[in-house]
């Protein structure tokens, strides 16, 4: 649905309407415009700017959303903002607007997150690994190789199992899980400079490994051997490109949509965690809410979660295919070489049983998040 601004190359006309229209009337009317095709004529602008006005004026409701994503980057990184928007609106029939905040507007990661549980604002997305100060029991999620895969992610986050065990520590900190997007497993992408992609754990021994807010990912780096460097997403770009670190590990969705493809030489699939990610919005707000309209925010993020699947295989082809234009080279590991990463940072080492205990609650508890992970249920995402 949301048509990408900078990769498809909108006429500096569009440009400038899409510029005019956030200053005026704000971003989530410019998206909307956007996504419409209505930035190439005054009078088609002028519609949608109409058409959301009469839509916040009609509702009952509004509700903030706020995300790190910039208008548009759905076709590469399938964070479906616009979507969410929509099926929120079209579900509670009109009572709640929702207004988008994109591209860090009322902040990203763990300050978005603060925002929400303060109900200063409605609703947002981060990464689960920046989400995992808040609720430190989802950092489960960064336990290498057991739950990566873009299918036994989604097994897990939509499992029962999840649902009695971790959503009620979520809640317990004022926040309500909405949905989970999947996008892709991590990546080790590094910065030019570097002749040769990371083949085997060894190769990353004494690398500057940048890390987002997540004690699971420190421990995993540092278990392989790098030094792991806590570093903000919004400063990513400009560690990599000054060289205060050689490595770090988004997907290649979010490499893209964040402007790497001319900082990095090499990205290896190196499949540890998954590039997990997260929407929830302040308990306390949605409590207020009748019950209908709550029942109508489950069902918006239970549709967009389905059209956030069927979109992540051409969204990821997309991006690879903008990032090998750029020059940056791709290495998938063979088997073997799969299995000397496992060896060195697999689930199964006695290593992380401490972190089993500590956030799954014992090891026989982690066991069942596993076989949860390993169940598939009535969700699908292809991994071609």
């Amino acid at each position: 649905m949301e048509k990408d601004i900078k990769q498809t190359g909108p006429t500096s006309t569009e440009r400038r309407r899409f510029l005019k229209l956030s200053a005026s009337f704000g971003a989530t009317t410019a998206m909307v415009a956007l996504s419409k095709g209505a930035l190439g004529s005054q009078e088609a602008s002028a519609q949608v700017v109409r058409k959301e006005a009469e839509l916040k004026a009609a509702a009952s409701h509004t509700m903030i959303l706020g995300t790190a994503y910039a208008p548009g980057v759905s076709r590469s990184y399938p964070i479906m903002q616009l979507d969410f928007k929509e099926n929120i609106q079209n579900t509670s029939r009109g009572k709640i607007y929702v207004k988008l905040a994109p591209a860090g507007l009322v902040g990203s990661s763990g300050a978005l997150a603060r925002e929400v549980q303060k109900a200063t604002i409605q609703a947002g997305q981060c990464s689960i690994s920046n989400f995992s100060p808040f609720v430190p029991v989802v950092d489960l999620i960064n336990i290498p190789y057991w739950c990566s895969e873009n299918q036994k992610f989604a097994n897990l986050v939509t499992s029962d199992l999840w649902k009695k065990e971790i959503h009620p520590k979520i809640e317990a900190r004022g926040l309500k899980p909405l949905w989970y997007p999947c996008i892709d497993p991590r990546t080790t992408a590094l910065g030019k400079g570097f002749e040769e992609p990371i083949k085997t754990p060894e190769q990353l021994r004494g690398i500057k490994f940048r890390i987002p807010n997540s004690n699971m990912l420190q421990r995993v780096y540092q278990r392989l051997g790098a030094n792991p460097i806590l570093v903000e997403w919004v400063e990513a770009s400009t560690a990599i490109g000054n060289g205060y670190v050689d490595a770090l590990d988004p997907c290649v969705g979010a490499l893209y949509v964040f402007g790497f493809k001319n900082l990095l030489s090499h990205i290896t699939f190196t499949d540890i965690v998954q590039d997990a990610q997260i929407y929830f919005c302040s308990l306390e707000w949605c409590n207020r809410l009748s019950l209908p309209l709550r029942e109508a925010i489950d069902f918006a993020s239970e549709m967009t979660m389905r059209q956030n699947h069927a979109k992540v295989p051409a969204a990821r082809a997309h991006a690879e295919m903008q990032m090998a234009a750029a020059g940056v080279k791709f290495y998938r590991l063979s088997p073997d070489e799969k299995k000397l990463w496992m060896s060195s940072v697999g689930s199964h080492l006695a290593i992380w049983d401490d972190v089993k205990k500590n956030l799954a609650g014992s090891l026989s508890k982690f066991d069942k998040f596993k076989e949860a992970a390993d169940t598939t249920g009535n969700y699908y995402i292809s991994e071609k």
